[in-house]
């Protein structure tokens, strides 16, 4: 019985990691496609 729940376990969190992987792959790609290259320093100008 410790054996099965270790194996589902595993399963379980072998598919969490995908999944937070796959996450963070989409979002580095939206971060990529806002990005301002008029704004070399990463602070943003407050001017109006």
């Amino acid at each position: 019985m410790f054996l099965v729940g270790i194996i589902i376990f595993i399963i379980y969190v072998y598919f969490l990691l995908t999944i937070v992987r796959r996450q963070h792959k989409i979002q580095r790609k939206e971060n990529m496609k806002s990005y301002d290259s008029d704004n070399l320093d990463g602070i943003r100008n407050h001017e109006k």
